[in-house]
C-alpha cells in the first residue's frame, strides 16, 4: 500500500489549490480515504473522508463548503479541491486510508499514510 500526495504550495487567502493523493498496491474502490491535516503545534485533525462502503463523505466545520472531496476510481486517486483558502489552513496536509468499513474521520482510525504535502496561505 502506497499512497503519494502532491499539489501542496503556497497561496495568498482566497487562492486554490487541488490536492492528489495517488494510490498504489491497492484499489481505492474498497477502501476509506481521507485527508488529514497538521499545523505546527497541533494535533492532527481529520479534514474530509470518503467511505467506500456508502461512498458517504464527512468534512470538518472549519472547511465545509470551501473544500471538496473527490475519487477517480479510473486513476485510483482522489483529490482534495480547496477553494477560499485562509491562513489558519496552512498545514501539512496528509491522505491515508484504511480497509475498515465505517471508519469516522479521525486520525487514529486510518491506517496507511502519505508523506504529506505542505500548503501555505499568506499575504
Amino acid at each position: 500500500v502506497q499512497l503519494v500526495e502532491s499539489g501542496g504550495g503556497s497561496v495568498q487567502p482566497g487562492g486554490s489549490l487541488r490536492l492528489s493523493c495517488a494510490a498504489s498496491g491497492f484499489t481505492l474502490d474498497y477502501y476509506a480515504i481521507g485527508w488529514f491535516r497538521q499545523a505546527p503545534g497541533k494535533e492532527r485533525e481529520g479534514v474530509s473522508c470518503i467511505r467506500s462502503s456508502d461512498d458517504s463523505t464527512y468534512y470538518a466545520d472549519s472547511v465545509a463548503g470551501r473544500f471538496t472531496i473527490s475519487r477517480d476510481k479510473a486513476k485510483n486517486t482522489v483529490y482534495l479541491q480547496m477553494d477560499s483558502l485562509k491562513p489558519e489552513d496552512t498545514a501539512i496536509y496528509y491522505c491515508a486510508t484504511t480497509p475498515r468499513l465505517w471508519p469516522t474521520c479521525t486520525p487514529y482510525e486510518y491506517d496507511y499514510w502519505g508523506q504529506g504535502t505542505q500548503v501555505a496561505v499568506s499575504s
